[in-house]
């Protein structure tokens, strides 16, 4: 009899096992179902809502629900198109190149230069303290020092460097990249600086020890280990420049354009399926240009 009733005890712990076994591998998703609908309500569904109002039929007055490619024909068909295109790539490419550059350097002065953590945290701080204000202020802030009558012109006029005010100085390409340098610089110098301070010292004093000059050192070790943090700001710079529209807008003066200064006077003209084909074409193509990065370079020991 004893051993007749210990079998189905012994049978039912196995069962038990495998429910809770069954209920842990059930645990991670449950933890992760708050995020995922958050991250579908709030990002995966307007952008599905942006694909699908591309494919209507619009006019003057109203959208029509209706499946056509004409938006994209239009959008990819169009000189134009193109030209705004190229020049906003032409944008990005000059802006990442200077914000990669001076970024670094920044970020290689604060890491290496810098010998107290607390004084590290102070100028880096120091940084910030500029972008806590608006973009729209910080941009709009260079209007009285680069215009025909601003600080610059003037000062270079009273000390006869020049003989009349520089044109081109603002309402200019110039103006527009300076101004996307000016507010980006920080996006590249913090993934970079972050970087930068995870590097084991010891690896750079080996160096320095088997006879690498400064300059060696910096080619062969520290630019090799910064490139995670060089990625993820080139993917922070390029993201913002290619969806800015009102710094194009304000400092070019009207006379220059981009991808998302187009859509956006779609959009003031009521031809919201052209600027969704416009801001699908344009996801698309920085996701192409995220993926290259990614392809080049692992960010995950960064993230």
């Amino acid at each position: 009899m004893t051993v007749a009733l210990d079998q189905p005890i012994a049978a039912a712990k196995p069962a038990r096992r495998r429910r809770r076994v069954s209920v842990a591998r059930l645990i991670p998703y449950l933890q992760a179902t708050p995020l995922a609908l958050i991250l579908g309500a709030f990002l995966l569904l307007p952008i599905l809502m942006i694909a699908v109002v591309s494919f209507w039929d619009y006019d003057f007055a109203a959208m029509y629900p209706d499946l056509l490619t004409t938006n994209y024909s239009d959008t990819l068909g169009s000189w134009v198109t193109w030209k705004t295109y190229l020049n906003t790539l032409k944008y990005a490419a000059i802006v990442w190149a200077l914000t990669l550059l001076i970024g670094f350097w920044v970020a290689y002065f604060l890491a290496f230069h810098i010998r107290t953590t607390a004084m590290q945290m102070v100028l880096f701080l120091v940084c910030t303290v500029p972008f806590l204000t608006s973009n729209i202020i910080r941009m709009i802030s260079w209007i009285p020092v680069l215009g025909r009558n601003g600080l610059v012109n003037s000062t270079l006029v009273q000390i006869g460097l020049i003989p009349k005010p520089i044109e081109w100085l603002l309402y200019s390409e110039f103006a527009v990249v300076l101004a996307m340098v000016h507010l980006y610089t920080l996006f590249m110098v913090t993934p970079i600086f972050n970087t930068l301070m995870r590097i084991d010292k010891a690896l750079i004093e080996a160096a320095r020890d088997a006879g690498a000059s400064g300059w060696q050192v910096l080619w062969n070790v520290i630019i090799p280990l910064a490139k995670p943090g060089m990625a993820i700001g080139t993917i922070f710079v390029v993201t913002l420049v290619m969806a800015d529209f009102s710094t194009v807008q304000v400092m070019s003066g009207g006379q220059s354009a981009s991808v998302a200064l187009m859509m956006k006077n779609q959009m003031s003209l009521l031809q919201y399926p052209a600027a969704a084909a416009n801001a699908v074409v344009l996801l698309v193509l920085v996701l192409l240009m995220v993926a290259g990065i990614l392809r080049i370079v692992d960010i995950r020991k960064e993230l």
